[in-house]
């Protein structure tokens, strides 16, 4: 198994960064082919609770979903408020404030809800909350579209503590705010002295997140600007390029010395390795598979995007939430939806025993910031 791994890491096995984004034609044409392999229904089957028809049908509702997002936000305009997809009834929803053409929306395919707040005013309440210094005792916030709120996730055991208080409090002033129980303290996710491919950095163990020309991305707290990195075999490979952590938690790693990049996530058994094709940004309420070194493969549902988690090393903001679990050494992995990259993993709270929570920072945002360009298959 082994050098089946080094082979994939070798040619640039997944790193989640900052490129340019592949074109949305480019990637609509590439990602025709199906992405229900045998091994990735397994493991939707595994994660989601779902039998194997189940998974088969609510990928292919999930792809005309991500394709309905796109129009049903150009038609919403300015009364756009976000969207989710609903499994249940297979269907992407669209809030929007009173006054939006919700005919043309619904002619998307988009089922259409009226609500208070618009994006555009949720995403200004999101912005002066994050100007805030936020206790240990908060975990995170985030746009929900669903209840057209910025929610705040405190942890049950501070909830009565008055520097957590004294923050809800002004957050409530900066816009409409709900508040709801976090499970624990988020936690970034590196193995031993920090955290699918393993790379090492000094004595850090993290995971490559998709392959980009020249290199690859992955977790920014995972190494600093000018830290060498070294491959599964101790190998040298390159020296991080750009980092960021907190504020954001991306990275960007040179390839050398011996070692290149390929289009691939790495499915560790479960399923086969996973070429990628775009970096499409999938909905709200889809399901999303990750990869790491530790945990390997596995399945969850996106729960929030845009959301500021706070470390104990400081907030990061723009993250997607998931349900899908992570441990420590999963950090910088590949958060990938069918063909498409959708992020790097950042951190976690729970366990792939108990269950948790994850987020990632997204890709597309990696690339712009860095200029880099996904390497696609």
């Amino acid at each position: 198994m082994r050098t089946g791994l080094s082979a994939l890491l070798l040619v640039g096995a997944w790193a989640a960064a900052g490129a340019l984004p592949a074109s949305a034609s480019d990637s609509s044409s590439r990602s025709a082919e199906a992405p229900a392999s045998p091994g990735l229904l397994s493991a939707m089957q595994r994660d989601l609770g779902l039998t194997r028809s189940q998974a088969e049908a609510r990928l292919a509702e999930e792809k005309t979903a991500a394709a309905v997002e796109r129009r049903a936000k150009r038609a919403a305009g300015a009364s756009y408020a976000g969207s989710w997809f609903d499994a249940r009834d297979g269907r992407l929803t669209v809030a929007v404030t009173r006054g939006a053409d919700a005919g043309g929306i619904r002619a998307t395919g988009a089922a259409v809800r009226v609500v208070e707040h618009s994006a555009k005013r949720l995403d200004a309440a999101m912005a002066r909350i994050d100007k805030l210094s936020a206790p240990a005792g908060v975990g995170s916030w985030h746009v929900d579209p669903k209840s057209n709120e910025v929610v705040v996730n405190v942890v049950s055991a501070h909830r009565a503590d008055n520097d957590v208080q004294d923050f809800l409090a002004q957050a409530r002033r900066a816009g409409p705010v709900s508040v709801r129980q976090a499970d624990g303290v988020p936690r970034t996710t590196a193995a031993g002295t920090v955290g699918g491919d393993p790379y090492y950095t000094g004595s850090v163990r993290c995971s490559i997140g998709f392959s980009v020309h020249g290199g690859f991305i992955t977790a920014g707290h995972c190494g600093r600007p000018s830290a060498a990195v070294y491959g599964w075999d101790r190998t040298y490979i390159g020296d991080f390029q750009g980092s960021s952590f907190p504020g954001d938690d991306y990275a960007w790693v040179n390839v050398g010395s011996g070692w290149w990049t390929e289009p691939v996530v790495l499915g560790w058994g479960t399923i086969p390795d996973r070429l990628v094709r775009g970096s499409n940004e999938a909905p709200v309420g889809t399901s999303i598979c990750r990869s790491g070194s530790t945990t390997h493969w596995r399945c969850g549902t996106v729960l929030a995007k845009n959301e500021t988690v706070n470390y104990q090393e400081g907030a990061v903001h723009q993250m997607t939430k998931t349900s899908a679990c992570a441990e420590g050494g999963d950090s910088g992995g590949s958060f990938i939806s069918g063909d498409q990259a959708q992020g790097v993993t950042s951190g976690a709270s729970g366990n792939c025993s108990s269950g948790g929570q994850t987020w990632y920072q997204p890709v597309n945002e990696i690339l712009n910031r860095y200029g880099l360009t996904l390497h696609t298959a």
